[in-house]
């Protein structure tokens, strides 16, 4: 993996290193260890090449936390998109071990946790004075990888629950080929989360994570405390809600560090999202650097394959979109809706239908956006002038896209079909709304590309400890905090009817709280543990029954995995041997 993580200078403010060589947009590679720390530069260079690989990685989480869940799918699209029916698997929970749906996940996730083990286990032998460092500096680069590693389990926790322990990279007779039990992980990610925080850097001002960009500060960390507490229950059998109050409010009250919620719903989304106080953790992104987010797998494909057109960001080297991701619908083929609890996210936004996301997307020119849909008919003006409109992938006809999945065609968006028969199998280009969370800027401005992606976000703490206070029956404490980060959705106006009671009239109970989680945290790759963790993961939405059993709420290894492992791992429950 050639490709580099932009870690611009301004990070390494965070380690007070204004008097050493200014490394500018340092590149990241390929690290061979031997005589190879000699300088500073040397050692802050090994410290965040992990970083790069975890970025790249997060891009299988997404494909398995989202379309396994109720909210995004992958239609077929005429003669694109099915793929040997793998979308339609993951949706209805029909994975195969043959099919390696989470082999992605599981070998990126352990190449990660190896590479952070050289780096912990290098810097182990070295020491602050020899390269001019102070032990503070020197034991937050030294917690850094702690961390990362800590966050890779987190997500093999997440996903499999029952995985070998590998703690070093030189020494294989310290790791257990076997797997462990899930409360090992979970006991070893809560410890090492501990112990790392005092040695992390603290966000002391206002102005954004400029002076941490890309680097584990204490409330980050702090963050996947509240993570793990949150889900406790999923993973490991305990109930730790009271933990992950304490935590999180504890981040709240800035014990970590200073935060605030954004004034715009897509502040912590946009191009200079580094100064946004919302971003907690974010990876660096930039264009002609490191910007996973922007991949097929991400945010590059959930828009309208021609899409260049009419966004006019054809020069970059990210190719063309691709019609990939839409939200699950809402309606029939023939207009009406449906009535499944889970799942139709448009019609979720739309309880509150003055909510600013629900504008069209449209770039307005300035690195501005507005909206975060795309959907009905999307005009731009040609190399002449003249208004023209996007077309299919085959430029037969004009898209028009819907809350409903079906083969439209060239069927005008106030007409519908005659069936109500609907499936994944059964889609074309104008199935589904479509979305851009992270904005698609033009070659013309600066801000192409130029979005960090964000990891973790202040309103994911305040979210966290509001379903922790909901779960202990305070639900005005609950719906005080879900209003602190609602109220910027709605204009001031409409506050006494979309805001939670009592500030509003809005009705706040369990049910609602899993609609907001998928309101607020829309496509960010969370949404199927936010199932999970609400006993609903199993339920039936569009297109997909009940599942049977819970045996679908961790994923299989793929054969590859286990043969490779000669006998020392075993098949996940439910899968067979």
């Amino acid at each position: 993996m050639k490709k580099s993580i932009k870690y611009v200078a301004s990070m390494l403010l965070a380690f007070s290193l204004v008097g050493c060589t200014d490394l500018g947009e340092t590149l990241y590679d390929q690290i061979d260890s031997n005589n190879y720390y000699n300088t500073k530069e040397d050692v802050i260079r090994s410290v965040f090449r992990p970083f790069e690989h975890g970025f790249w990685s997060v891009q299988s989480r997404q494909v398995l936390n989202e379309e396994t869940a109720d909210q995004l799918i992958t239609p077929t699209r005429e003669d694109w998109w099915d793929d040997g029916g793998r979308w339609a698997r993951l949706h209805r929970h029909k994975w195969l071990v043959t099919n390696g749906e989470a082999q992605a996940e599981y070998n990126g996730c352990f190449q990660g946790i190896m590479q952070a083990n050289l780096v912990i286990e290098d810097l182990d032998k070295l020491s602050a004075s020899q390269f001019g460092f102070s032990d503070a500096e020197f034991n937050n680069l030294k917690a850094q990888n702690r961390v990362l590693r800590a966050w890779f389990y987190l997500r093999l926790l997440d996903a499999f629950r029952h995985v070998p322990f590998a703690t070093s990279y030189y020494d294989l007779s310290k790791n257990i080929q076997t797997q462990v039990p899930p409360k090992q992980i979970y006991d070893f990610i809560e410890s090492e989360l501990k112990n790392a925080i005092p040695l992390l850097a603290k966000k002391t001002t206002l102005g954004g994570n400029q002076n941490h960009q890309g680097s584990w500060t204490q409330a980050a960390a702090a963050a996947l405390l509240v993570r793990l507490y949150l889900n406790a229950k999923v993973y490991i059998g305990e109930d730790h809600y009271n933990d992950c109050a304490t935590v999180a409010q504890a981040i709240l009250n800035g014990t970590y560090g200073t935060y605030q919620i954004g004034s715009r719903w897509d502040e912590a989304f946009d191009w200079n999202n580094q100064t946004s106080d919302e971003v907690i953790f974010a990876f660096p992104g930039s264009e002609g650097y490191s910007h996973w987010h922007y991949g097929g797998d991400m945010y590059w494909w959930s828009v309208p394959s021609k899409a260049n057109e009419w966004l006019k960001d054809t020069k970059n080297k990210q190719g063309s979109h691709n019609i990939k991701y839409s939200a699950s619908p809402s309606l029939r083929p023939n207009g009406t809706a449906y009535t499944f609890e889970l799942g139709r996210p448009i019609a979720r936004f739309k309880q509150y239908p003055s909510d600013y996301r629900l504008q069209k997307y449209t770039n307005l020119g300035n690195n501005k956006r507005e909206g975060m849909f795309v959907y009905g008919k999307i005009a731009y003006q040609d190399a002449n002038g003249n208004t023209v409109y996007l077309k299919d992938h085959n430029g037969k006809f004009t898209l028009d896209l819907r809350d409903a999945v079906g083969k439209f065609g060239a069927t005008d968006g106030s007409q519908w079909l005659s069936t109500s028969e609907s499936s994944l199998e059964n889609g074309d280009d104008n199935s589904g709304w479509m979305f851009a969370k992270y904005p698609l800027y033009s070659d013309q401005e600066k801000g192409m590309l130029e979005a960090d992606y964000c990891e973790i976000r202040l309103p994911e703490i305040i979210y966290s400890l509001a379903e922790c206070k909901l779960r202990a029956g305070d639900t005005t404490g609950a719906a005080q905090l879900l209003n602190s980060v609602r109220k910027r959705n709605y204009p001031a106006s409409d506050w006494s009817t979309v805001l939670y009671a009592p500030a509003g009239s809005a009705t706040l109970d369990m049910n609602e709280m899993l609609f907001e989680w998928g309101r607020e945290f829309f496509a960010e790759g969370r949404r199927r543990v936010d199932l999970i963790r609400f006993g609903k993961f199993q339920d039936a939405w569009w297109d997909k029954e009940a599942d049977s059993d819970k045996h679908t709420e961790i994923f299989p290894f793929h054969t590859d995995i286990i043969g490779a492992a000669h006998g020392n791992i075993k098949q996940n429950p439910g899968y067979g041997e």
